[in-house]
């Protein structure tokens, strides 16, 4: 006769399979984002950054849309909530998104995804500064060692790139600046989101911080359309078809189910698989090639982020609610 399974035999494979997946989401989710960074950086040429923004925040509306239509009537709504959505629409799906394709016609996908590996540590000490939420000595020391990382990134120089994709000095300076910008204004869009998400689903606070930029990139588009009209090939709009789906929507999904299954440290930790991802991708789609100091940065980023990680406060994978995550 078979004997009753108890609790002990029960939990661990079913934490093992709990854990599983959520690691699965997570890379899957910066591949993705990394994707997105080779895929601005080969575009930079053919559709100017705010018609690529818009594109993909349109695409990714309609996504939404049959999502939200399930929720109750009153969850519908944008509700007393609606400034702080509006901040998240101007930062992370307006800001966030044109900065990022800005940078990539002046610097490569590669030093872009290091730089934006530095983002978590950045979100943290905004959260601090704004949110009064205390710093581990673990994020300080991961701070300093990421500030170091991008400081080594953006002073390096790349070795020469097949078919001239290498940047000139000057032009990648500028494109690093324009990232750290951008990595303040995605810090600045999820403690926003950290706010929106105590009292509501983050799938929610996504969809409509995401309708309530289309009013401002849209006209955006529009005229910039007019003074530099894009290419419009099959391979632009699979690429942008790519972008507003795995990117934006999947990617900001898996990655949302990843946080509340591992919780934020754990998350943070695989956030890290970006820089890889995008200098694997930079180097295997675009012939990027990375002087040995933007190594050495990047060793540097990823090792900070995944200290603060492994020290930081709240392991626990249903503690916080997940975060809104990079658009």
């Amino acid at each position: 006769m078979t004997q009753p399974l108890d609790a002990s035999h029960t939990a661990a494979p079913d934490w093992r399979f709990h854990a599983r997946w959520a690691y699965i989401l997570v890379i899957l989710a910066t591949l993705f984002w990394a994707g997105n960074m080779v895929l601005g950086r080969a575009l930079r040429d053919q559709i100017g950054p705010f018609t690529l923004a818009a594109g993909r925040v349109a695409i990714a509306s309609l996504v939404y849309l049959p999502l939200i239509l399930r929720l109750p009537l009153p969850e519908r709504r944008a509700g007393r909530e609606w400034p702080w959505l509006l901040g998240m629409a101007l930062l992370g799906i307006v800001g966030c998104p044109v900065t990022l394709y800005l940078a990539l016609r002046y610097t490569t996908a590669s030093s872009t995804s290091m730089i934006t590996g530095s983002g978590p540590l950045i979100t943290v000490f905004l959260a601090a500064w704004l949110l009064r939420t205390r710093l581990t000595r673990g994020e300080l020391i991961g701070a300093i060692l990421s500030l170091l990382g991008v400081l080594l990134v953006i002073g390096g120089k790349e070795s020469s790139a097949a078919g001239g994709a290498t940047p000139e000095w000057r032009d990648r300076i500028i494109g690093d600046l324009i990232m750290i910008v951008n990595v303040i204004m995605w810090g600045l869009y999820s403690v926003m989101s950290r706010v929106v998400t105590r009292n509501r689903p983050a799938i929610w606070a996504t969809a409509f911080s995401t309708w309530f930029a289309l009013p401002f990139l849209v006209p955006a588009a529009a005229l910039e359309w007019r003074q530099t009209p894009p290419a419009i090939t099959v391979s632009v709009v699979l690429a942008i078809l790519y972008i507003g789906i795995f990117a934006t929507f999947i990617g900001n999904l898996a990655w949302n189910e990843g946080v509340r299954r591992l919780g934020p440290g754990g998350a943070m930790a695989f956030y890290n698989m970006l820089p890889v991802f995008g200098v694997l991708l930079g180097a295997l789609f675009l012939q990027e090639r990375l002087a040995p100091v933007q190594f050495l940065g990047g060793g540097l980023i990823v090792a900070g982020g995944l200290l603060a990680a492994l020290w930081a406060r709240n392991p626990a994978p249903q503690a916080i609610r997940p975060s809104v995550s990079r658009s």
